[in-house]
């Protein structure tokens, strides 16, 4: 069946970096309808993603999230294996709702990996916090956008955003696009990001006291990645989506 729906384009802001080319092969085969999350007053979930499996190559996660009064949804996503992966999730606060995200984006060769996400505080005194660390090799390109919107009567709102690439290899992309839109006057958003490489003087400091420099590269690897995850509290399920990191960041060193 033919999808009558357009493929994106990027005068579409939430597409802008997007591998346009790479979803043009498999527009009319990928799931269209978002996944719907519901989490019940006063009640806490928690999920862990990891891409799924590329079709073609390609691979999309779609999430609608609504969070009723007073529940808390923790989300941690990794996003590694596609040579086009997108990870979009949509999110509606109710009063004092809290949405917790943690992702790390872990790319190379040619690869284009994005978050996208669009947080609404709809309602008074609920909070979000979102972190999303990248580390990127070859010419891979990674990219996040995340819009916090405030409607005008959710007084008392907290979002923050923080957002850090490390580029392994000059000819590496990172793209940070945070957007704050406030109606609301009696609220606390901040967001940062930054783009940077390897501290070469830690790695120094770490040689001269022995660790060989692989050695060394890795385990500051490794520190800058955990911060997507330190705010996993089921240390088995945060374990386990480390593991996964870890082994993806062996194939970028």
């Amino acid at each position: 069946m033919t999808n009558v729906i357009p493929l994106p384009t990027r005068r579409d802001e939430a597409w802008r970096y997007a591998d346009l080319d790479a979803l043009a092969r498999v527009w009319g085969e990928v799931p269209l309808a978002p996944e719907r999350i519901v989490v019940p007053a006063g009640e806490t979930l928690s999920r862990q993603i990891v891409l799924p499996v590329a079709l073609s190559g390609v691979s999309i996660t779609d999430l609608d999230v609504e969070i009723e009064a007073g529940a808390t949804f923790a989300l941690h996503l990794l996003a590694t294996d596609a040579d086009y992966g997108r990870m979009s999730i949509h999110v509606l606060l109710h009063e004092g709702a809290h949405f917790e995200m943690g992702g790390a984006i872990l790319g190379h060769s040619d690869q284009t990996l994005e978050i996208v996400t669009s947080v609404n505080h709809a309602h008074p005194n609920a909070t979000s916090n979102q972190v999303v660390r990248s580390v990127l090799a070859g010419r891979a390109t990674g990219s996040f956008l995340g819009k916090v919107a405030v409607a005008r009567h959710a007084q008392k709102t907290d979002a923050s955003q923080s957002v850090k690439a490390m580029l392994l290899d000059r000819t590496a992309t990172a793209n940070a696009k945070p957007e704050l839109e406030i109606y609301a006057d009696d609220v606390k958003c901040a967001h940062g990001a930054t783009v940077g490489e390897l501290d070469k003087q830690a790695l120094f400091y770490m040689a001269a006291r022995g660790l060989p420099p692989q050695v060394a590269r890795k385990l500051m690897l490794q520190a800058f990645i955990a911060d997507a995850f330190v705010s996993l509290d089921d240390d088995a399920a945060r374990e386990t989506i480390e593991t996964r990191a870890l082994a993806a960041l062996e194939g970028l060193a």
